[in-house]
């Protein structure tokens, strides 16, 4: 009898064991997104790569807390407004919950498809293509508040289920079109796999809920039935919010730094990350390159050296966006013409970083500029960011460039290149400062004492007879 009453009422021991589990499933979900924020000290964007895992972020605490108000896992009585199975099991359960998390799944698809397959950025902004996404749940929810078809468990009857349940299907049929159409396209990150487990566990959720409800209203009166199944449906709720979650689509250098949350970051540019060659690195034995100031400034920041000299001068100078926006696009024209999608990975992280308003590295370019490169109808065009380079390198000619002849830093890059010259010089006269036997004399080798000492024991011992 007692365990009839929590079937019906909540709080069995099993209705909490799966609070803890869901909590835990979102505790894991917050740590994967706030980690590259909090260990790795990763800027904040104001473009959609942020603000869609936050919204995922919070669809996914709306679906869990719905599950557990909504199906009984606690005991209480709904004498307030706020406890109405309305507003947890249709609004917050659907627009907000599950509908919400299946338009930003469906939103990262829908930027894929354009980005790698129509190359270039797409038609409609994210903070407008997510709640033309979410109309139909809105819809659907605005519908069944009117109607009120919920009876005192916040169950609906069968013919109410088909088409509410027809509305999950065509969000996942959605999915899995966006996935056929970029399924050709060789992906440097995770964003095929984070898109096949969303329709894999959203499929599987979808099923999993139709089978508990069915059973709940075929055999209401087994309480353990009752039970068990909205055991499994909270910790389905739970697993599917943690693989659901994806950074990758919208932010694939984060999704990759996030991977590796105890060592040190592998990938600390999106040219390292892509494979460039050389790029971030700068080779102890690279030649330190003798600086003509009245040479083109542009000609003079193809030498790494040089670039990073000026670069550490632009920034301590708090005016550093520019000289970082030609080493990003100095990286992309390192990618061979015909390989499209790392072109396109490039530049679609250049624009990100440095071209859209409000982006963390903004660079002053003019408007035409700018809306010439977020209007292109080719994202791996070689002269994509040309003009962007010419306007740059002007305004950095009329203000930096002054400063940095008479700065400490040319003055160290100088100092360099001089005792490098000197080096080169001393070892074409035959003296070798690398660090090989041949060129240790006696008198610092480590076991030149020793070798003596047991060559004059030798010879004493030779003279002994």
């Amino acid at each position: 009898m007692a365990g009839s009453g929590c079937a019906v009422k909540g709080g069995c021991p099993t209705d909490y064991i799966a609070l803890a589990i869901a909590s835990l499933f979102f505790i894991l979900l917050l740590a994967r997104f706030i980690l590259p924020f909090v260990v790795h000290k990763v800027p904040r964007t104001k473009s959609s790569g942020f603000w869609i895992p936050v919204i995922q972020v919070f669809a996914s605490f709306n679906l869990l807390l719905s599950l557990v108000l909504s199906d009984n896992f606690l005991k209480f009585q709904r004498r307030r407004w706020w406890q109405s199975c309305y507003i947890w099991g249709v609004w917050i359960e659907g627009p907000l919950g599950f509908g919400l998390l299946m338009s930003c799944r469906i939103a990262q698809a829908f930027q894929l498809y354009y980005i790698f397959v129509r190359k270039h950025l797409p038609p409609i902004r994210s903070y407008v293509f997510l709640p033309l996404v979410l109309m139909p749940w809105l819809i659907a929810a605005t519908f069944i508040q009117v109607m009120r078809p919920l009876n005192d468990r916040c169950h609906m009857r069968v013919h109410w289920i088909i088409p509410f349940l027809f509305l999950h299907v065509v969000y996942v049929a959605s999915l899995v079109g966006f996935m056929a159409a970029i399924r050709h396209i060789e992906f440097r990150f995770d964003e095929l796999r984070d898109l096949w487990q969303g329709i894999i566990v959203s499929a599987s959720s979808i099923g999993l809920w139709v089978f508990a409800y069915l059973l709940n209203e075929i055999h209401d009166d087994i309480s353990w039935l009752q039970v068990a199944s909205r055991f499994l449906l909270l910790v389905m709720g739970g697993i599917l919010v943690v693989v659901f979650f994806s950074i990758s689509s919208s932010e694939p250098l984060l999704s990759q730094i996030s991977l590796r949350k105890r060592e040190p970051k592998e990938f600390e540019t999106m040219g390292q990350a892509l494979g460039i060659p050389d790029s971030g690195l700068l080779l102890r034995r690279e030649p330190t390159p003798v600086i003509d100031p009245n040479e083109p400034l542009d000609k003079l920041l193809l030498n790494k050296k040089f670039r990073q000299s000026f670069m550490a001068f632009a920034d301590s100078c708090l005016a550093g966006e520019s000289v970082h926006f030609f080493e990003e696009v100095h990286e992309h024209g390192k990618i061979p013409v015909d390989d499209h999608v790392r072109r396109i990975y490039m530049a679609r992280h250049i624009i990100e970083k440095y071209i859209v308003a409000g982006a963390s590295m903004e660079v002053n370019i003019s408007h035409r500029t700018r809306q010439e490169i977020l209007t292109t109808s080719n994202l791996a065009r070689p002269d994509l960011f040309n003009n962007a380079i010419n306007e740059l390198m002007q305004l950095v000619k009329m203000n930096l460039a002054k400063d940095y002849w008479s700065s400490m830093f040319f003055i160290k890059l100088k100092e360099e290149a001089s005792m490098r010259a000197t080096g080169h010089e001393l070892e074409q006269m035959g003296w070798n400062f690398s660090p090989r036997w041949s060129s240790v004399h006696c008198a610092d080798d480590p076991f030149h004492d020793e070798q003596f000492s047991k060559g004059s024991e030798h010879s004493s011992h030779d003279l002994d007879p």
